[in-house]
């Protein structure tokens, strides 16, 4: 089951939600893995700093937060996004608010299927899987349109 929530700072973004969910399970599948339960929590930034500071004693902003659930390889966990910082990022990097969720909710995927990102290496390849899974959501996407 994959769900998604929003606390009460935060409205919930629009997202196809039947597609992003085929979409996760699809990437999933390609790595090997089943869903199990995921559960997406929008949030804004103070929250996730507090969730930063209380459950990795990391005191920074961040996009997103995986907590990994996994059993063998059907994957499960919580993910926290924070969609102020996921905005911010979109316009540093000069891209669409919704691809740069889709990117971060697929990130949190890629983990929970054992990729890391720590090294420079493992950061070029997680890029190229995020990059990877997103064309094949545009594909998905093709004939829906699009959500404001």
């Amino acid at each position: 089951m994959i769900e998604f929530y929003n606390d009460e700072s935060v409205a919930m973004p629009r997202l196809h939600k039947s597609i992003v969910r085929a979409w996760i399970k699809q990437v999933a599948e390609l790595h090997g893995k089943t869903v199990g339960n995921l559960c997406y929590q929008f949030c804004d930034d103070e929250r996730i700093l507090e969730v930063n500071r209380q459950f990795l004693q990391h005191d920074y902003y961040t996009d997103i937060i995986t907590f990994d659930e996994t059993k063998c390889d059907r994957i499960g966990g919580d993910m926290i996004i924070s969609l102020e910082t996921v905005g911010s990022n979109a316009e540093m990097v000069g891209v669409d608010f919704a691809d740069e969720l889709h990117r971060v909710i697929i990130h949190g995927v890629l983990h929970l299927c054992g990729y890391g990102d720590k090294t420079p290496e493992d950061e070029q390849r997680m890029r190229q899987l995020e990059d990877e899974a997103l064309g094949l959501l545009r594909v998905l996407l093709a004939d829906k349109p699009m959500l404001k």
